[in-house]
């Protein structure tokens, strides 16, 4: 130990790396230490996932090393099991090795989210969620897969099936993925002569009365006939009930096969944090705080974005309004709660966090997006532009910009590529058949090679 307080970060996305950045450009060398714990050593951009999960972003792009941005800080590569805030001692599990406590000062739970899920029968085996990069990659090599299995396949019921995309959820993420990625495979089309887009089948499944709450009515009315006029199936006020033996089933009686499901119904706080003692949890498993982003009625504790219950005082008529799980305000809560942590080393005191909802950008595919900021309704081109301006202003570091734009740039002189790199899943099988052993989970067979 070096005598200095520890700042612990429990969790490197938005909040995590964005409140550590800020604490090492201005904390001073002897005023405190920073530690960050995460299993991956990276935040994900989740905003360009969809492009990722497209081929418009070389998806290494889209992530941001936690150790060459945080040079200052120590970087720790494994899971916070525990946080016993009491004791001011949080259980790390490293990737590899026995667990081991950790002392700290100061906590900042930065835990984030993950998919929210619903015991729908079969969701656990058959659908695929859209949170990570590794999901987006995944994503976009199965639908490419599914276009080689429809080229090739005798059987029509067994081409509808693989040229069926379920996507369950219809908000920005839901949206975003499904409008992308159809525009990604309509354009792969072209080099699939037996096939054509008629063909495929692309159905949004939404449980409310419409899609892109953030937005207004009429916008995201806009948004479903433009998706609709690409022949694309948009169903409002629908469950899914049920996705077993790749037969979906939902709420308004339709059933069909479809070898593509993917979930996108919001996400919900990291289950971790519900089990932290010492700090105070609300319903939902997120961290209580005030307006400061303290955590409520405790010292030496913070917590913003989606794993924090956070005051919205741009509300001001409503008292019980939260800051809602966006990353616009995981950004700006981080440098606030990064500016309160430093105020508090000095003596200071803590501001409150209050941002107004700018408002949001969605792509739609390539040259195609909806936007409304500061009450601004942008649609088609002008809005696709916006998204991608806000977003590169957005994501960490000049280097990340440069390699994005970069990207972009590259795309308006060579055509998109469409290529599944389906191995990245399974790397080892072509070895594994070659040495002789069976494939996975299959009884051993005698090797007759």
């Amino acid at each position: 130990m070096t005598g200095r307080p520890r700042i612990l970060i429990v969790g490197g996305g938005y909040v995590g790396l964005y409140t550590a950045y800020r604490l090492q450009k201005r904390l001073r060398r002897a005023e405190a230490e920073v530690t960050i714990v995460d299993p991956q050593a990276n935040m994900t951009y989740q905003p360009f996932l969809p492009e990722a999960a497209a081929g418009s972003i070389e998806p290494r792009h889209v992530v941001v090393p936690l150790r060459r941005v945080l040079r200052k800080c120590e970087v720790i590569g494994g899971r916070v099991r525990t946080v016993d805030h009491d004791r001011r001692v949080a259980t790390i599990e490293p990737i590899e090795g026995a667990s081991y406590d950790l002392s700290y000062d100061v906590l900042v739970m930065a835990a984030g989210s993950i998919s929210r899920t619903l015991p729908v029968p079969g969701l656990a085996e058959a659908g695929i969620g859209f949170h990570t990069i590794g999901e987006a990659i995944y994503l976009r090599n199965h639908v490419i897969s599914r276009l080689e299995v429809a080229a090739g396949a005798d059987d029509p019921a067994r081409r509808r099936a693989a040229l069926t995309f379920v996507f369950v959820g219809g908000g920005y993420a839901g949206v975003e993925a499904f409008a992308e990625l159809e525009d990604m495979a309509r354009y792969a089309l072209r080099y699939y002569p037996e096939l054509s887009p008629p063909d495929m089948r692309w159905v949004l499944v939404e449980a409310t009365g419409r899609i892109l709450p953030e937005v207004s009515v009429k916008l995201a009315a806009y948004t479903v006939n433009r998706l609709v006029e690409r022949g694309m199936d948009i169903r409002l006020n629908t469950r899914l009930d049920s996705v077993i033996d790749g037969g979906v089933t939902l709420s308004d009686g339709e059933s069909f096969d479809a070898e593509t499901l993917v979930w996108t119904a919001g996400v919900r706080a990291t289950p971790m944090v519900a089990g932290c003692t010492g700090l105070p949890i609300d319903d939902k498993g997120r961290v209580v705080c005030r307006a400061d982003l303290r955590a409520d009625g405790v010292e030496a504790a913070w917590s913003a974005g989606d794993c924090a219950a956070v005051p919205d005082l741009s509300k001001p008529d409503d008292p019980r309004a939260l800051c809602g799980p966006s990353a616009q305000h995981a950004v700006r809560q981080a440098k606030q709660l990064a500016d309160n942590i430093v105020a508090g080393l000095r003596g200071g005191r803590p501001k409150d966090y209050v941002h107004a909802y700018a408002g949001s950008v969605a792509s739609l595919g390539l040259h195609k997006g909806v936007a409304e900021i500061y009450g601004v309704k942008l649609r088609g081109f002008p809005a696709w532009f916006m998204h991608r301006t806000y977003h590169v202003s957005r994501v960490p570091t000049l280097n990340r910009k440069a390699r994005v734009i970069a990207d972009w740039t590259l795309a308006l002189f060579f055509r998109r590529e469409v290529v599944s790199l389906g191995q990245l899943q399974m790397p080892r099988e072509d070895f594994r058949a070659a040495a002789g052993a069976p494939p996975p989970g299959r009884p051993s067979e005698p090797h007759t090679g």
